[in-house]
């Protein structure tokens, strides 16, 4: 590509300090036919430049120090130009760091004023010509980098959608088409929308496991399938340190770590309860589950929370679908919950009919939002009819939860509400919305 045309009458900012032995640049440049727009000291050199906007710098610095390279590294970000320097100073490593900080022309006891005009023209030339390379390698990167997202994306897809290379790469192009972005940006999007999509998810594994651990231990007492309850109790809490282990290795910490971290103190609690209360044995069951669920509600709280600024941070509307579709599974195992603890309570205490019915009204209000959402298909529309029968039964299960059948249909459907929320929010992840936009 050829240069830009050089201006036939230069503008330029002197910087030279105030001492009797330095050139008169001023007067040098002008008869050189360059016009000279200030004369400073190089404290002054970027704010005049900013100013100024001259075509070149000429500096005269018999040494220059420490605080001449720092300006010229603010210029560089503040306003690049074209910078010629005289100096007297015949150390390599000050060289060195000139060509660092991007410096065009560095003279080392080179200074006369005939040469001034072709030094300038070579300055500004050369200043151009480092500018255009920089911008080629810069594209180049950017190439490069968008190459490596698209890869990344790709392999997303074909995972997610079961489609080939060239598929997913085609859905990538649409999109990218469609939204007028570049189709690394849309590749970004995807990368991100997976990112967080997984961890909405994960997070809001805690939300269920939370509200499981408490109702897996009140079949074990109440001796409903005690050795399944006991042993799906254990991996419950196994999941939880799963989940936490796997938060912490792939969220930034600086980001989300304390959000992380205050999830598993509420864990750490709810955990050596939980443990006192499987030593103790049944004798002592109401007490125990009391104090599990209190536990419980603050892994509850701040897996919500973790889970809602990850949603946010997602940057995606179709996340919320996710976030929804998980939920159900903790609400399914709140209720089921409450209905235990009810009727774990002796007559004529208070009971959790309130918790409960404002349970079941959370639950089937995003039932019908995921029934009316566009991103429904054959298989979703019926893991929903599935859940809704499944629902039904928990919920007659629960009017009789103090006899042993109603127990044990609340334990079955709950199991069989988490597997199909769980594989529905799984769905969603992978959902050519959600990972597009």
């Amino acid at each position: 590509m050829t240069p830009e045309p050089l201006k036939t009458r230069l503008t330029a900012l002197v910087v030279a300090p105030p001492v009797p032995d330095a050139p008169d640049l001023v007067a040098d440049l002008e008869t050189a036919g360059a016009e000279v727009i200030e004369r400073c000291l190089c404290a002054e050199m970027v704010r005049s430049a900013v100013r100024h906007a001259p075509d070149v710098i000429v500096c005269w610095f018999p040494q220059a120090g420490e605080l001449f390279f720092d300006a010229v590294r603010l210029l560089n970000q503040a306003a690049p130009t074209a910078v010629l320097v005289f100096t007297s100073d015949l150390r390599v490593e000050v060289m060195e760091r000139s060509l660092d900080c991007g410096i065009a022309s560095w003279v080392v006891n080179g200074y006369a004023p005939n040469r001034l005009r072709p030094l300038l023209q070579l300055t500004c030339a050369r200043f151009v010509r480092e500018r255009k390379l920089r911008a080629d390698l810069e594209e180049l990167s950017q190439r490069l980098e968008e190459r490596k997202l698209v890869d990344r994306a790709k392999g997303i897809l074909m995972t997610a959608r079961q489609v080939s290379e060239d598929e997913a790469f085609r859905l990538l192009r649409s999109a990218s088409m469609q939204a007028k972005r570049r189709i690394g940006q849309v590749s970004q999007q995807v990368i991100a929308a997976a990112h967080y999509g997984e961890a909405v998810n994960r997070a809001g594994r805690l939300r269920f496991l939370s509200q499981r651990v408490v109702k897996l231990y009140a079949l074990a007492m109440a001796g409903v399938d005690e050795s399944g309850s006991r042993a799906l109790l254990a991996a419950s809490v196994a999941q939880i340190q799963d989940v936490l282990a796997n938060l912490i290795k792939t969220l930034s910490q600086p980001t989300f770590g304390d959000l992380i971290v205050s999830a598993q103190q509420a864990w750490s609690d709810l955990h050596e309860r939980l443990e006192s209360g499987l030593a103790v044995g049944p004798g002592n069951a109401l007490a125990v589950l009391s104090s599990l669920d209190e536990a419980a509600e603050r892994l509850l709280t701040r897996a919500e929370q973790l889970t809602m600024v990850l949603e946010d941070a997602g940057l995606a509307p179709t996340l919320h679908v996710i976030n929804i579709a998980a939920r159900q599974r903790m609400l399914s195992q709140r209720l089921a919950k409450f209905a235990l603890l009810t009727a774990a309570m002796p007559a004529g205490l208070p009971a959790f009919a309130p918790e409960v019915a404002s349970t079941a009204e959370a639950f089937e209000r995003s039932l019908a939002y995921l029934r009316d959402i566009p991103l429904s298909t054959a298989a979703t529309r019926e893991a929903l009819a599935a859940a809704e029968a499944a629902w039904q039964r928990m919920l007659d299960g629960a009017r009789h939860a103090r006899e042993g059948t109603g127990r044990q249909e609340v334990a079955v459907a709950s199991e069989e509400l988490l597997v199909l929320f769980d594989s529905l929010t799984s769905e969603y992840e992978r959902s050519m919305q959600v990972l597009i936009g």
